[in-house]
């Protein structure tokens, strides 16, 4: 992991665009959903929003972001990490890990106790101490999906 630097928005507001960008690529959120989100970070009134991603050189190979709710019908599990994502190439070399433990470590530093993680992977977050939760229902989805929170 040590060729890739995890960079926040908050300390590098010049890469706001490209952040938005490559996360409404992933992701298929409207770009402006990302810049409005985006923007909010770095208006710095409080520890959320916040975005993070893992770069290689000049070129954003993962992300994520922490925000308030993750699209899902638990408003009171908050904040949420969000838009997890790891360029397929760079898979298997520690990146998300490394966000993850990242994000939490800033998180606690802002002073947040605790984080959830809406998703429908199994065993994976367990690795970084993330317990399942709950299950919830995600706005749209037609089936739940798992709920994971780790204690900061």
């Amino acid at each position: 992991m040590a060729k890739y630097n995890i960079i926040s928005l908050i300390n590098h507001p010049g890469l706001k665009e490209k952040m938005a960008r490559w996360f409404h690529e992933k992701w298929n959120i409207p770009y402006s959903a990302y810049l409005e989100s985006m923007d909010e970070c770095l208006k710095k009134k409080g520890p959320v929003p916040q975005w993070y991603v893992a770069m290689d050189g000049n070129n954003i190979v993962g992300g994520l972001g922490v925000i308030e709710n993750d699209f899902h019908n638990r408003k009171d599990f908050k904040p949420n990490v969000c838009a997890v994502y790891v360029e397929e190439e760079y898979r298997r070399q520690g990146i998300a890990g490394t966000l993850l433990n990242y994000v939490c470590d800033d998180m606690k530093r802002l002073g947040i106790n605790e984080l959830y993680l809406l998703t429908d992977h199994t065993s994976f977050y367990e690795r970084y101490g993330w317990n399942f939760f709950c299950m919830a229902q995600g706005d749209n989805e037609e089936v739940p999906s798992r709920v994971y929170i780790r204690k900061l």
